[in-house]
Formats: C-alpha cells, structure tokens, sequence
C-alpha cells in the first residue's frame, strides 16, 4: 500500500508539473489542438463577409464607372461647346478677304463689314518719319557743348539738359534716347569716311510729324544741332530735297503723308497703314505707281473661315454622339453593357440634341436645313460634310445660312444653351455627380461598418478556438497523466505477484 501512495504521490506531482507546462504551451495558438486557428479564423471571417463584401464592391464599381461615365460626356459636351461661338455670330461666318493686283505695291485687309468690290489705286508717296542730321565731326567722343536741347514732334516738346558728362556726341545721343518724355525721336552715330554725325528719327509718319530743335544756356555749343523748318533752307539734289538751318541740322527726309487715289480720288494718310479710306479694308502701302498704272484692289468673300469652323463644329458633334453611343451600348456576344445604358439623362439629351438638328428654317424663297447646307446624318448617327454644298450654299445664299446657324434663335445658340443647361453649376450633371459621389460615401461607412463587424466576429472567433485549444490541451495533459499513472500501477501489481511467488515457493 505503501508503494501505492507513493506512485500516486509521485504522479499527482508529475501531472501538477504537466499543467503548468500545458500554461505555457498554449502561449502558441493551435499547439494544444494542432489545428492552424490563424488560417481558419481568416477562412470562417471571410466567408462571413463574401456576400456583403461582393455587394459593396460590385455597387462601389457601379458606381465609379458612372462617375467617370459622366466625366466622359461632360468632356464632349464642353468640347461642342467650345466650337460654337463662331458660329452664334453671323458676322463670323460673313468672311471677307481683300487682295491687291500687284502686291509689291500693296497688300490689304478686309473685316466683315467690308462691301465685295472692286477699286483702282495709284501710290504717289508713301508716308515717312523726319530724318535730320548733324555736320561730321572727328567721332562720337568729339565734345559739343552744353545747354539744353528742346526737341519738338507734333504737340509734344522734351527739353533736355546737357551738361559736361554727357556733352560729346555720344553722350547727347544717350541723353535724348534716355529723355523719359521724349517726344518720339531716336538718336544713333552714324560714322562714314567724313566723320561721326548724329542721326535723330522720328518714330512716327506723317506731315504733323516734322520735328524741330533749339538750344538755350550752356557754352552755345549745342547751336550746331538746332533744326527749324519754317528758317530752313531747302536744296534739290536730283529727285533729293534737303533743308538746313544755317549752322545745324539738316533734314535729310521730311515727315510727309502718304498720296495715293482711290478710283481717280485723291486721299492722303499719315500712316502708310490706311484703314479710313475703303469701309471695312486696311490698305498697307509698300510703294509708289506710276500715275498711269493703277493697281486694283478687290474686295470678295471669303468662305474658308466659316467652312473650316462649321468643319470643326461637325467634328465635335460627332465625338459627342460617338461618346453617348459608347457610354449606352450594349454587345450581345459578351453580355456587356456600356455604364449608361438605358440612362434617363442621356436619352434626354439624345431627344433634345435631335430636335434642335432637326430644324428647318424657311426664308423667301427656300427652306435652309443642315442637309441644305451638305450636312447630313449616316446610318450609324454621325454625320457627314460635303464641302461643295456648303461653299455653294455660303457663297449663293449666305443669309440662309447664318439664319439657321446664327442668333438668339440659330443652331448654335440653341445648342449652347442646352449644353450648359447640363454642365453649368447646378446643372443636370453637377446634380447627377452629387447624387453619385454620395452614393460611394455611402458605399464607403457600409464597408467601414463591415470592417468593423467582421473584426469583432474574428475576434469572438479567435477568443473560441483558443479556449477550445486550451481545454484540449488539459484533456492530453490528463490523458498523459491517466496513462501514465495505469503503467504506474500495473508494474507496482507485477512487482507483488512475483515477490508473492517466491515466499510461498
């Protein structure tokens, strides 16, 4: 008996150091199961989640690809828009163009105010700037003198005063080019085989233009650079006319107008830039004719302008519609749908796009449509130009035209009001974006509120499986202890039966 209580002393001892240990295996989390908890717990919660998750994630889809749907039509819809603004004015789509016979003689310009014509133009002289010019000297460093110099063009004087740093040559130069209220004079050296002599030009043509000089105070020696025209004395070299004031400057060009005839009329411009003469057309003079060889100058219509943006306006309305298409088709051989299909706002827009298209205008004697014009719809909704159509009908019946396209009531304008009834501010599309963007709120706290479920739900899980490990680990540590304390007492029963035996024997 006593062999007894000590096994089971020893074993109870035994099975106490076995429970402490089993405390430290379960520090591990599936050691006292042998199962991966970690990996079943991630199976358990995901499969617990699969379906809202697929739902969020499907709706969150949805929904971006509308969102970016509608950032697509937006794009086409600005880009229509963008090429209407040429044509809401009829006056845009009137072009006018103006050429010159002989364009060495002239070139010019038309706006479209300008009546198609034609006119004869003869150039005696062109407009030009004063020129003066002082006697040479040694070079630019030659000292002058000192005073002040009062230069006049036109109404404007600057009085400028020259002092010993800059009383050379140069130096006066630099001061009358750096005169803050010059007067519109440039001064430069010009050096040759004579000498330095100071040039002064003025910046502007014409007669009221001339440019006069005096000097005052000083030495006296800036008297060599005084120029007045009404003292001056004139001499003709050749076809050369020159004028000097004895003792300064001498004018090597007078400020003159331009001459020229307009259909046998005379007129005069103090710019070789004439835009007063012929309503409408800039005439830019380069030189003179002789009195019996006019040139002409033809002013015509100009359709290039308005072919090319009623060209773009079609181009832009076909990426539009090419855009609606993609967004609402549908393929059958793939079951897939574009992200708009079936959408209410397109199809409304769809409706009121063809309406406006659709229009015919009716004039005195015909009906203007844009298939009149050569614009015409395909079998697959774009629409086509036929570029022969539309000049014969710019050049035939200009009018018809810029009626259907252009004013308040026209195409353009109408299109354009539509369009932004869609894209402006708190329109259509900016109402449709909120909707959207609050909805993918929405999808956002459910998925954050799921998160947040389905991390409790692993943690519930979790907490189970490790008290479920937890007591299987105790019932191998009673298993062991049980087994342990069997062999224990079978061995100490073998040991008394035979010890029995031998006594007896």
């Amino acid at each position: 008996m006593s062999s007894v209580v000590s096994s089971t002393g020893t074993s109870s001892s035994t099975a106490a150091s076995s429970t402490a240990t089993g405390s430290t295996v379960l520090s591990s989390t599936g050691i006292g199961s042998g199962l991966d908890i970690t990996s079943i717990v991630a199976g358990l919660t995901t499969a617990e989640g699969l379906a809202a998750n697929t739902q969020l994630s499907d709706r969150k889809a949805a929904l971006t690809a509308q969102v970016s749907a509608y950032g697509t039509f937006a794009s086409a819809l600005d880009t229509l828009q963008a090429t209407l603004g040429t044509l809401e004015t009829s006056a845009s789509l009137a072009g006018r163009i103006a050429s010159v016979s002989d364009d060495t003689v002239a070139t010019a310009t038309a706006t479209t105010s300008a009546v198609p014509a034609s006119y004869s133009l003869t150039v005696q002289n062109l407009a030009s700037a004063a020129s003066l010019s002082s006697a040479p000297v040694a070079s630019g460093d030659t000292v002058i003198g000192t005073g002040t110099l009062s230069i006049s063009v036109g109404g404007s004087t600057s009085s400028i005063t020259i002092d010993s740093t800059d009383n050379t040559l140069s130096g006066i130069a630099a001061a009358i080019n750096g005169a803050p209220d010059n007067p519109g004079v440039t001064a430069s050296i010009l050096t040759t085989s004579a000498g330095s002599r100071l040039v002064l030009s003025g910046t502007s043509t014409g007669a009221a233009n001339a440019i006069t000089v005096s000097q005052s105070g000083g030495d006296g020696g800036l008297s060599v650079l005084a120029y007045d025209p009404a003292t001056a004395v004139s001499t003709t070299t050749g076809t050369t006319t020159t004028s000097t004031t004895p003792g300064g400057l001498t004018q090597t060009q007078a400020a003159q107008d331009a001459n020229f005839t307009i259909n046998g009329y005379p007129a005069a411009s103090s710019s070789n830039q004439v835009s007063s003469t012929i309503s409408g057309v800039t005439i830019n003079l380069l030189k003179t004719t002789a009195a019996d060889a006019p040139t002409t100058v033809t002013v015509g219509a100009d359709t290039t302008g308005a072919q090319t943006s009623i060209g773009t306006f079609v181009t832009a309305l076909n990426g539009l519609i090419t855009s609606i298409q993609s967004l609402t088709s549908y393929d059958p051989s793939t079951n897939t749908a574009g992200p708009l299909l079936g959408n209410a706002t397109l199809e409304s827009f769809q409706n009121q796009l063809s309406k406006v298209l659709d229009q015919v205008t009716s004039g005195a004697s015909v009906s203007t449509s844009l298939a009149s014009l050569g614009i015409t719809a395909n079998v697959d909704g774009s629409y086509s130009t036929n570029s022969t159509t539309l000049s014969n009908a710019l050049t035939g019946n200009l009018s018809s035209v810029t009626g259907l396209l252009s004013g308040p009531n026209g195409i353009a304008a109408q299109l354009d009001t539509l369009i932004t009834s869609y894209t402006q501010s708190g329109g259509l599309l900016d109402s449709v974006n909120q909707g959207l963007q609050s909805g993918l709120t929405d999808v956002a706290n459910q998925q954050t509120a799921l998160n947040a479920r389905l991390a409790t739900y692993s943690a519930t899980l979790t907490q189970e499986y490790n008290a479920m490990d937890t007591a299987v680990a105790l019932l191998k540590q009673t298993q062991t202890y049980l087994t342990a304390e069997f062999n224990s007492t079978s061995s100490s029963s073998s040991s008394t039966s035979l010890s029995s035996g031998s006594v007896s024997g």
